[in-house]
């Protein structure tokens, strides 16, 4: 039987103040129960705690602003709950850390979709609202495509999470580096494991949730810090190859594995070490402590390559990577010099590619023209506008395109088209001059008539500065001369800013309407930044200095006698 909105409800209250209370739970909250509380207890309601079932009673939801009621809260009629009395400067640092987790909360929430947003774009073959995209490398740098849309959006979310939480890791915030690195994980379990096999990334992931355990001291994870490294052991080997066999070619006989497996044998080693088994602890940390000595840089190696005008990091990095081969590691840091460049004259032209996919507007099914396709139908001797249109209609199908660019009446209907778009996008940068113009203070009729003078933007000005008549006879002038020479006209002004037609206005939207608005820009900016600042051996650059120390002091401990 439903209880009738002035139902009166009974609590049991013990602790600072005893007694049951009348109220309705499904209106009061635990601020107004906190109030009545303090109250009767004749105290500050900032130094109240209440309690039900073994869990503080909070103001707010972990995850919401909104206030929720006791009903909502799970309290129910003659329900116990415990008030204990702290002290007013312990109750506003509880009160200071709870805000605290809520906004981390949130943050990690907000992160999460974001990444989801960044990846729904981006590997879907749509086109993205930003102006890059983000790809899938190899071990080599290589793009690769993995599986289904489902697959690659899966591995690109769990990418950009696991980005970040590398990051996070390197800045010392372990606690939310793991948060973000489980997401990662339930990301790539989105995948088909048969892709997974082809990366070794989720292993890499599993090494490093783990190295937060540590990190954290958290000895209750124990028993799932073995399973990761078991799983990620095996991932390794499958995508590195027995005996790292395949990761050696791709790598072209190098060693970048070095510190990530002294890494994993560290952890191993302590899992064991706290479980008992010390001969097991004692073979992984003598593996990872040979494999610290072979990761140490001498004076001499570094300084032969830092002559050749590289820094002090790229050059460690390469000679840990290269068994602390001179040669080696100079030729590593050329090679890498040149991918680095290699990649931004690619981003460049990508973003150049995005930018005129843009400016042709999207096809029905809300996907960009494919760029590949209009230079093969360009070759053919099409103008590039107009068969761009033709593909736009007909969903990129080349022979359907090739069919309207053959027949008379298509193709002036597709030319019509294209000439009416770019009146409409003349008129729209025309009204954007003239009101950039009148934003300075201008009178209207002024500026039309020096912006219809045509010119660029430092003759208007000009005109604009003139006297009233003197401006206006420039102006006439310059109108006369576009008359006479109409197809000068383009010649004669300032380049074209980006078109803002209805084409473009419909990509922000092609995620649904309003999709733009929704966007997390702060969220999406900051996952964006840790993908693009990662490179192909990122992950298998370490600083072993934190595991060094570690592995000393676990082999003194299997040393050190057992207490009697």
């Amino acid at each position: 039987m439903e209880n009738n909105n002035n139902e009166k409800h009974k609590v049991r209250m013990a602790g600072t103040w005893a007694g049951a209370l009348e109220l309705e739970l499904d209106k009061w909250n635990v601020a107004m129960l906190r109030e009545e509380v303090a109250k009767r207890s004749n105290c500050n309601p900032n130094s109240i705690n209440l309690i039900s079932a073994g869990r503080i009673l909070r103001d707010h939801a972990d995850d919401d602003d909104v206030t929720p009621t006791l009903v909502q809260l799970g309290i129910k009629n003659n329900a116990k709950i415990l008030s204990t009395r702290i002290s007013q400067e312990e109750g506003l640092s509880i009160k200071n850390h709870i805000i605290a987790e809520d906004e981390r909360s949130r943050r990690l929430s907000r992160l999460k979709a974001a990444a989801t947003a960044l990846a729904g774009r981006h590997a879907d073959g749509s086109l993205p609202v930003e102006d890059f995209n983000i790809e899938v490398e190899d071990q080599s740098g290589k793009k690769v495509q993995l599986g289904s849309d489902t697959d690659q959006r899966a591995v690109m979310m769990g990418l950009m999470l696991d980005a970040n939480g590398k990051r996070l890791i390197r800045q010392g915030n372990y606690k939310d580096a793991l948060e973000v690195l489980t997401m990662g994980e339930e990301a790539f379990s989105l995948c088909d494991s048969k892709v997974l096999e082809l990366i070794d990334n989720v292993p890499i992931l599993q090494i490093n949730m783990v190295w937060c355990y540590f990190m954290l001291q958290d000895i209750s994870l124990l028993s799932e810090a073995g399973k990761r490294l078991e799983m990620a052991r095996a991932g390794l080997e499958r995508s590195h190859g027995k005996n790292f066999l395949r990761l050696r070619l791709l790598q072209g006989g190098r060693f970048p594995e070095l510190a990530l497996h002294l890494r994993l044998e560290l952890l191993e080693g302590v899992v064991a070490y706290h479980t008992g088994q010390l001969e097991k602890a004692r073979k992984a940390l003598t593996s990872a402590q040979a494999k610290f000595a072979r990761l140490q840089v001498s004076d001499e190696t570094l300084s032969a390559v830092m002559n050749m005008g590289f820094k002090e990091l790229n050059a460690k990095r390469a000679l840990r990577m290269t068994n602390q081969d001179v040669g080696g590691a100079i030729d590593l840091l050329l090679e890498e010099k040149a991918k680095k460049r290699q990649k931004q004259m690619e981003d460049i032209q990508r973003r150049n590619e995005i930018w005129e996919q843009k400016k042709y507007g999207m096809t029905p099914l809300k996907k960009p023209v494919d760029l590949s396709r209009l230079d093969e139908l360009v070759s053919l001797g099409f103008e590039r506008e107009v068969a761009a249109e033709a593909l736009r209609r007909n969903e990129n199908e080349s022979d359907k395109a090739l069919d309207d660019l053959t027949k008379p009446d298509t193709n002036s209907n597709l030319q019509e088209y294209i000439e009416s778009r770019k009146r409409k996008r003349q008129r729209e940068d025309r009204d954007s001059e003239i009101e950039s113009y009148v934003q300075m203070g201008f009178e209207r009729s002024r500026v039309v008539a020096a912006v219809e003078g045509g010119g660029t933007p430092d003759e208007v000005m000009q005109r604009l500065m003139m006297p009233h008549p003197a401006a206006e006879a420039v102006a006439n002038t310059n109108m006369q001369n576009q008359e006479a020479n109409p197809n000068e006209v383009a010649n004669s002004s300032a380049p074209l800013p980006a078109p803002q037609n209805v084409e473009n206005q419909d990509v922000n939207n092609n995620h649904g309407e309003g999709a733009s608005s929704e966007r997390d820009v702060e969220m999406e900016d900051e996952l964006s930044a840790d993908i693009a600042s990662s490179d192909a051996l990122g992950d298998y650059d370490i600083e072993v200095n934190i595991e060094g120390e570690a592995i000393t002091r676990y082999l003194a401990m299997l040393d050190s006698p057992p207490p009697q």
